[in-house]
């Protein structure tokens, strides 16, 4: 399931594309017909994401709400000359004279009022890649919880926008038991872990990559900070899908098992912290 950062790129990449202008809206699939009536020809003001949600405003306090669950896909592509036409099961699509957005297999796909928007936002947790996020509200909901940390960091109305892949990849950087409980973590830890998530998060918007190897973090952010771009092909995970091989840092072998409908994998040897 793609994580926060994609949305935020995906958000991105729409209002460059369609921000002020009135672009076309359809449904070539069919399914999402009356939604599309009601967007198409308003004016396209703002595309926002809140954790693995996307909201897209338009004109009459209409918006678009897309999550995209676990096969969804919304292609954002300049074209010139004739529009191209959908390919495959194109649930929703909008365009302009110079660009074509298709959305695909989405979980959720609705034309929402800015109450409705609001009342999905505020049952969504803190999103690290939202500078007034307040991770206060993320702490008061774990430190009380007897779930383990796996859980709580998937649950997005404790968190919004990570996933699995930062999950596994987050709890090993702080050598973290992924089985603890919520009240369990020290404050100074889950503190440690949300400034880390900021950061991660901020890269994965850069590269569009989920990037936690320190060295390869760090070249990534000087890269970032010299060009104000970066890129990489394929990061060095320390735990994530590794399971049955050699922990990097310790020589144990990495386990796994599913948490929270996902398969979690971690290092019992290097993870013992509480």
């Amino acid at each position: 399931m793609p994580e926060g950062h994609t949305l935020r790129r995906l958000a991105t990449a729409l209002d460059d594309a369609f921000a002020g202008s009135d672009p076309r809206v359809s449904s070539p699939q069919g399914r999402f017909a009356d939604g599309a009536a009601l967007l198409d020809g308003l004016r396209l003001l703002h595309a926002d994401s809140v954790g693995k949600q996307l909201f897209v405003e338009f004109g009459r306090e209409r918006y678009l709400h897309v999550h995209l669950g676990l096969i969804g896909k919304f292609s954002v592509v300049p074209y010139a000359g004739a529009l191209p036409p959908p390919v495959g099961q194109v649930r929703l699509r909008i365009s302009s004279d110079s660009a074509v957005a298709d959305l695909r297999g989405p979980t959720l796909c609705a034309v929402r009022t800015p109450e409705e928007v609001a009342a999905v936002i505020a049952r969504l947790g803190p999103d690290p890649l939202h500078p007034q996020s307040d991770p206060e509200r993320a702490w008061t909901r774990l430190h009380r919880s007897g779930r383990s940390i796996a859980e709580l960091l998937m649950d997005q109305s404790v968190l919004a926008g990570v996933g699995n892949l930062y999950r596994c990849e987050v709890l090993f950087r702080h050598r973290v038991d992924p089985f603890r409980a919520g009240r369990q973590i020290r404050r100074p830890t889950w503190d440690a872990i949300w400034t880390d998530l900021v950061r991660l998060l901020a890269v994965g918007v850069i590269t569009g990559r989920i990037v936690t190897d320190e060295d390869e973090l760090l070249d990534l952010e000087e890269r970032a900070a010299r060009t104000g771009a970066a890129s990489i092909s394929d990061p060095t995970y320390a735990v994530y899908k590794r399971a049955g091989q050699a922990c990097h840092v310790c020589g144990s072998r990495i386990h796994t098992k599913v948490v929270a409908g996902r398969n979690l994998f971690w290092c019992g040897r290097c993870q013992r912290r509480r």
